[in-house]
């Protein structure tokens, strides 16, 4: 088999797979899921470790070159190290990175670096403890950023920063948020929030867009567009000349569909084309019932050549997921 096999009906490449291993997480983000929490899947229908790394290892062998552990709270999963490290002794080991909320990372960092873990992207939507506290309802900052500091002493690199600004919130979070990753040598992210929560109460008007973002950060630095994006989801600009970046992922008012390279395995096994899909492909179940590997290289190629050309968020008739984005993975 060679690679780059998963190549849908626009072009689009696929070389990037989203894997989540669990839906539970320490937290209760007000953008996420309601604060008591949401229905999770049984631990039964969750794939094994070794179900994980045959799917990425399928994957891989058909042009993935970076995977991205998600969850949920991936260090929540207890054989998430020896995930990691099955994954990094493919043959052909893909790039392996990490989103997580920081919450126990301080544990497990040292231990994630030596089975072959690069990176790490920690979600971050505020360095105020109260507001901290506000935004997710509970009251961890210090954990998360101890976090970071053992991520940064484990030798992870980049770490990035993701945000997630809330009109009324955290939305005056923004230049503190950045003067914290410049002053840490950290890269920050902010993402649009996204119609993927689990109390269905997003608002476009609730939304704080990329161009208010920029807006706000311009009044305190000069930021300089920096060119050849490709197919990275964040936009990125230099802050006063550099080195320092800022980045916005800016998925509702301007998507980057037409270059999106991005599958999602969600914990239970489903393969997903987009975070917006209302399709899923059932992996688990053909694990489960003896599939050879020529049956998911099958199964995934089907799931890439129905990807259509774009969420469609804005179309009159989009219909948000079933699934919110914990059960599906960042």
């Amino acid at each position: 088999m060679s690679g780059d096999l998963l190549v849908d009906g626009f072009g689009r490449r696929h070389r990037d797979l989203r894997v989540s291993v669990t839906d539970r997480c320490p937290l209760r983000c007000v953008y996420c899921v309601p604060a008591s929490g949401a229905p999770l899947m049984p631990s039964a229908h969750l794939l094994s470790a070794d179900e994980i790394v045959r799917v990425v290892r399928v994957a891989v062998r058909m042009g993935v070159t970076r995977v991205r552990l998600t969850g949920g709270e991936p260090l929540l999963r207890p054989d998430v190290v020896e995930i990691v490290a099955g994954i990094a002794a493919l043959p052909d080991a893909p790039r392996l990175s990490m989103t997580t909320s920081g919450v126990g990372l301080d544990r497990l960092a040292g231990r994630l670096a030596e089975a072959g873990l690069e990176r790490v992207n920690v979600s971050l939507d505020t360095v105020d403890p109260a507001r901290y506290r506000q935004v997710t309802r509970r009251g961890c900052l210090d954990q998360v950023l101890d976090g970071l500091s053992a991520a940064r002493a484990a030798g992870l690199r980049p770490i990035k920063l993701n945000a997630v600004l809330v009109r009324g919130l955290n939305d005056a979070d923004a230049v503190p948020l950045l003067d914290f990753a410049l002053g840490h040598g950290y890269e920050l992210r902010f993402i649009e929030q996204m119609p993927l929560d689990g109390g269905r109460v997003w608002r476009r008007e609730s939304m704080v867009t990329a161009d208010e973002i920029l807006d706000r950060l311009g009044q305190t630095w000069t930021l300089t567009p920096v060119p050849e994006r490709g197919p990275a989801p964040a936009a990125r600009w230099l802050v006063d000349g550099g080195p320092g970046t800022v980045g916005i992922v800016a998925a509702v008012t301007a998507p980057f569909c037409g270059a999106c390279e991005r599958l999602r395995l969600t914990a239970d096994g489903q393969v997903r084309s987009c975070l917006f899909s209302t399709v899923e492909h059932d992996l688990r179940g053909m694990l489960r019932r003896g599939a050879t590997d020529a049956a998911l290289v099958r199964a995934l190629l089907g799931c890439v050549r129905a990807k259509p050309s774009g969420h469609e968020i804005d179309a009159p008739g989009f219909v948000q997921p079933a699934r919110q984005m914990s059960a599906i993975g960042g």
